[in-house]
């Protein structure tokens, strides 16, 4: 795919650039995380939803709903602006680019006309029902399940979610649950979305983090009261569903993603040249095969972006940027030396477990290579789907 930028991307740009710069920084003065960055949050996601700027991708063929639309390079153009502006990760990220598209492809008008406009504006943020303690990695181990109640209006959901981002924020949770009784691995499961405001039917229990963070949550759903009215793409039809959305997370995202990485990487040279550190042969020699291999890493995202679906192709970029990111968290450390394993400041017992930017990233790292399908789960994929070795065996 040719990926030059025209005149029209290049216009957009400057639009993207200025809205940020005209934004942004008072968003950051009102909301700052503890390192002075700008902080994540509703008022930012409202925000970016009265510009038009949520929902760029999404098809127009079910109606408009408020938001700009932009091609393909339209929508890169603005993941590079808004990564290069240094603005807050994004709270409604899940329903914009995952359940969004979803709806589109497998939900009714209805659902559409309900939830799109509400991810739109900003004002309702979505957390993802897929891993469990024993359906990580294995999708298709789900044992949620969700049983038809009052004449068959509702499903009763039953069960427990784990690792799910954002759960303490969210508003609604698309969940896989096992709607047929006695059905095994991806047979018999369906596509619920499920309120989260349901106090005493769903409870959400922060996970703390190495980072002292606590971004991923425990989900349990009381079998007895805890309730889902939308059922997307027909019950039983849940594999189909969930694997249309797993393969939407891959994408213009990735080209965030490294952008991202860059400026993790930048800051860990400047740090190299200032300590000296860059004087050693065998880091000198890191830092520059980390920079090449994020070049690779960003030619690759791009020439996969937009082409008709490769099997295995989201497998091979999550094994190259997990490994990557975790080797660059460990560089950092080595660059840092000695002095990595102090924090920025005294303990008290105010504030007692305080890390720099360097050593969160080298923490959260350690997960790059477990979360979103773990590596072993990707050389699999890769192995069976496309290689055509014979399957792993499962019981």
């Amino acid at each position: 795919m040719d990926f030059a930028f025209g005149p029209e991307d290049e216009a957009f740009r400057q639009e993207a650039r200025t809205w940020l710069a005209g934004h942004l920084p008072e968003h950051t003065a009102r909301h700052q995380d503890d390192d002075g960055r700008p902080a994540p949050g509703r008022a930012w996601e409202r925000e970016l939803g009265t510009g038009g700027w949520i929902g760029l991708g999404w098809s127009p063929h079910r109606g408009t709903h408020g938001n700009r639309t932009a091609s393909l390079a339209g929508q890169v153009v603005w993941a590079e602006e808004y990564a290069r502006a240094g603005a807050p990760a994004r709270l409604g990220h899940l329903g914009e680019n995952l359940l969004a598209p979803t709806l589109l492809a497998h939900g009714d008008d209805a659902q559409c006309a309900r939830f799109l406009p509400a991810i739109a504006r900003g004002e309702e943020i979505w957390c993802q029902g897929y891993s469990e303690p024993g359906a990580g990695s294995d999708l298709a181990g789900v044992r949620t399940t969700a049983t038809r109640a009052d004449g068959g209006r509702v499903y009763r959901i039953d069960g427990q979610k784990i690792w799910t981002s954002l759960a303490h924020e969210a508003d609604w949770c698309f969940v896989l649950a096992r709607t047929t009784e006695g059905s095994r691995r991806h047979h018999g499961l369906s596509f619920l979305l499920v309120p989260m405001d349901q106090p005493g039917r769903v409870e959400v229990r922060p996970i703390r983090q190495l980072t002292g963070n606590t971004d991923f949550n425990e989900v349990f759903f009381d079998g007895a009261e805890a309730r889902a009215e939308h059922l997307v793409g027909g019950e039983g039809d849940g594999w189909r569903v969930a694997l249309g959305l797993l393969a939407r997370e891959r994408g213009v995202s990735t080209l965030v993603q490294q952008i991202g990485f860059a400026a993790e990487l930048a800051r860990v040279v400047r740090l190299a040249v200032e300590s000296g550190a860059a004087e050693e042969p065998a880091v000198r020699d890191r830092l520059v095969r980390q920079w090449a291999e994020l070049q690779v890493m960003r030619w690759n995202a791009l020439r996969t972006l937009g082409s008709a679906d490769t099997p295995g192709a989201p497998s091979v970029a999550k094994l190259l940027w997990g490994g990557w990111h975790q080797r660059l968290g460990e560089l950092a450390m080595r660059v840092r030396g000695a002095p990595a394993t102090l924090g920025p400041d005294p303990w008290s017992a105010d504030s007692p477990y305080r890390l720099d930017t360097l050593q969160r990233l080298f923490l959260f790292s350690r997960a790059d290579t477990i979360y979103g399908g773990s590596d072993e789960i990707q050389r699999n994929i890769i192995a069976e789907r496309v290689l055509g070795l014979p399957k792993e065996a499962r019981t």
